[in-house]
């Protein structure tokens, strides 16, 4: 079975991935690859798949990543129907909302009182 994976290049601190189709049994650094179908560049947030190539092999069955899922469908590939899609509509509870700054009684500073001027004359 292949899997379409993101593949690390580039130097230490600014990583730029490959979208790489290989076995999906290994380990995405040791894997023979078969194909690059694409790259991104997280800094930038730019993305280049070739369309036609990763719809060839979604077609024929490769598993694609979830952020590799991403990518495609943001490149106008359209994925088969057992591609699970990230759901980006989920809002992650809070567990103690009344511990949360913003929910705490607001503390009134008493005004500190100013002593009239003396003028030395």
């Amino acid at each position: 079975m292949l899997a379409i994976r993101l593949q690390r290049v580039g130097r230490k601190g600014y990583p730029v991935y490959r979208l790489a189709v290989q076995e999906a049994q290994r380990h995405p650094s040791s894997g023979r690859i078969v194909t690059y179908v694409g790259t991104y560049n997280p800094h930038t947030k730019d993305s280049n798949v070739q369309v036609e190539l990763a719809q060839k092999y979604l077609d024929n069955g490769a598993q694609p990543s979830p952020r590799v899922v991403k990518l495609l469908k943001d490149a106008g590939v359209k994925l088969p129907k057992w591609v699970k899609t990230a759901d980006d509509s989920k809002s992650k509870a809070v567990r103690s909302p009344e511990k949360l700054r913003r929910n705490q009684p607001k503390e009134e500073t008493p005004a500190e009182e100013t002593a009239p001027e003396e003028s030395a004359e």
